[in-house]
């Protein structure tokens, strides 16, 4: 039975991959705390890969959050993040774990990139300066598993999803992303009779959305990917593979979805003062859809999905409401 390491798997994409598997069967899945395994801990990382019998990796684990969070906190975001994946990347190696998986994120791509972003965009202009240092954690994480793949012969592929949302997401007030802030923000407006909701920026910006449950079945996907398969769609030092639907909507657009999902029937007010972000963020999805996988969520139906769960688990994740 095959062995596989969830790193982050009390995260929202952890979870959802711990959930993958335990449904696909067949495979014995291994995870820890924070409490019981530090990831920024470089020796105990490699004590835990030395006493483990581990054959695959799915490095989930990141520290994450939205553009106030990434604007408030970028030394521990660059430095976590980087530590992070250097510990679990090398001492899996060091292990002889063969194959990885690497969850990055979208904003690896330059803020002005051509739209929609493919993954050869990468490192061809300025990034978006609001995450920086978070995309510059996820650039190096892809860089270093091609090079372990190139000096040492190793399976260790990466995986860029756009905008997440689902189970298990951070509904944090501030340090949140867009999704879970503006559901928790809907929900209490509809809790509290309020009539109108204010929302960060112009609401023109585009952004693509992905259900978590869509990127765990991507990401299985994926890792399981025979050799010859994935090597002919990707290059030794282009290897990483974009997950998303290809399909994008404004701020403003997903607004009004949300207020429909929470039944809000109040103005909604956009605070242009508040920053933007990138103009649009929409991914190329065709070297995925290529090697025969696409997305089945669609957006108002995951949004739908995620407020019932958000509504029967409010009080049991980070920031929890009180209403």
């Amino acid at each position: 039975m095959t062995s596989i390491f969830v790193a982050g798997h009390r995260g929202m994409v952890g979870s959802a991959i711990v959930r993958q598997l335990q449904a696909q069967g067949g495979c014995n899945v291994i995870t820890r705390t924070h409490a019981e395994l530090d990831l920024t801990d470089q020796a105990a990382v490699q004590r835990f890969f030395a006493t483990e019998q581990i054959d695959q990796v799915y490095l989930a684990a990141a520290k994450v959050g939205g553009i106030h969070a990434n604007n408030t906190y970028p030394a521990e975001f660059i430095y976590e993040n980087l530590m992070m994946e250097c510990n679990l990347i090398h001492s899996a190696h060091l292990a002889g774990v063969q194959k990885l998986l690497l969850l990055g994120s979208s904003c690896i791509y330059p803020r002005n990139a051509q739209q929609p972003m493919r993954e050869d965009a990468l490192l061809t202009g300025v990034l978006e300066s609001t995450n920086e240092p978070y995309a510059i954690a996820k650039i190096a994480g892809i860089k270093l598993c091609e090079s372990y793949n190139r000096q040492y012969g190793r399976d260790y592929r990466s995986v860029m999803p756009t905008n997440l949302y689902g189970q298990n997401d951070n509904f944090h007030p501030e340090n949140s992303h867009v999704i879970p802030a503006l559901m928790r923000r809907f929900h209490e407006a509809v809790q509290a009779g309020q009539a109108e909701v204010t929302i960060w920026g112009s609401g023109k910006p585009m952004r693509e959305f992905l259900h978590v449950d869509d990127m765990a079945a991507a990401s299985v996907f994926v890792m399981n990917l025979d050799d010859a398969t994935y090597q002919a769609n990707t290059r030794p030092m282009l290897s990483h593979i974009n997950v998303g639907t290809g399909v994008d909507c404004t701020i403003r657009e997903l607004a009004e979805t949300l207020a429909r999902v929470t039944g809000f029937t109040g103005k909604l007010v956009f605070d242009a003062s508040k920053p933007d972000g990138t103009p649009r963020k929409l991914m190329d999805v065709s070297r995925l859809q290529a090697l025969g996988w696409q997305a089945s969520i669609g957006l108002e139906e995951g949004l739908r999905d995620t407020y019932q769960w958000f509504v029967e688990n409010q009080q049991t994740f980070r920031g929890s409401l009180v209403v």
